[in-house]
């Protein structure tokens, strides 16, 4: 059994999804989710799908211990970027070379990078008049969204969108794609 940990800064649909489609999986499951966000609701979804989960500051990020026992402790072998905002620090990449997999609301390697997040990201594509945009998995490396590209998925940008808009089709793409791509990748491992 292939053990995923999730990390999410937000809502977690993303975090839900994931864990629903691996729910009845022989071969995987997502352990546990870890949010910097006392207050994020994927905490919740967490907890209604009985998924253990846990918290941590800025401080606690930095530091190898909290986070490395939590993984040591349920035996992780994937970490999943969900809606996760912060910048991976070394020791964890180094922990989990080529295991750490991360999803972006934009095809990259445009609109990547520090503050390139959610509706920042929707409304730099319509400010530019794109005529497509996507998602992109991708592995995670010290910097923001460069790390290999695994996957891409495009959906067109409408004249009429709004970053709303777009971003209820991204979602879409997300859900569809995320947990189909993550059990790719695992299964190869």
């Amino acid at each position: 059994m292939k053990k995923i940990a999730v990390f999410a800064s937000g809502s977690g649909s993303n975090a839900q999804a994931i864990a629903e489609y691996f729910r009845d999986n022989r071969s995987i499951k997502v352990a546990c989710i870890l949010s910097n966000r006392q207050d994020a609701y994927v905490l919740e979804r967490a907890k209604k799908l009985e998924i253990p989960c846990y918290t941590f500051n800025r401080e606690e990020f930095a530091n190898t211990g909290k986070l490395i026992t939590i993984l040591n402790n349920h035996s992780i072998d994937f970490i999943v970027l969900a809606g996760f905002l912060w910048l991976v620090p070394g020791y964890l990449i180094r922990a989990y070379p080529d295991r750490i997999i991360n999803i972006h609301p934009a095809l990259l390697p445009k609109y990547g990078g520090k503050g390139m997040y959610g509706m920042h990201v929707h409304q730099a594509v319509l400010d530019n008049a794109e005529k497509e945009s996507g998602i992109s998995i991708h592995l995670v490396n010290e910097k923001y969204d460069e790390g290999n590209i695994i996957f891409q998925a495009r959906c067109p940008v409408l004249s009429d969108d709004t970053p709303e808009s777009l971003a209820n089709r991204i979602h879409q793409l997300e859900h569809e794609h995320y947990p189909k791509v993550i059990e790719k990748i695992i299964s190869r491992s």
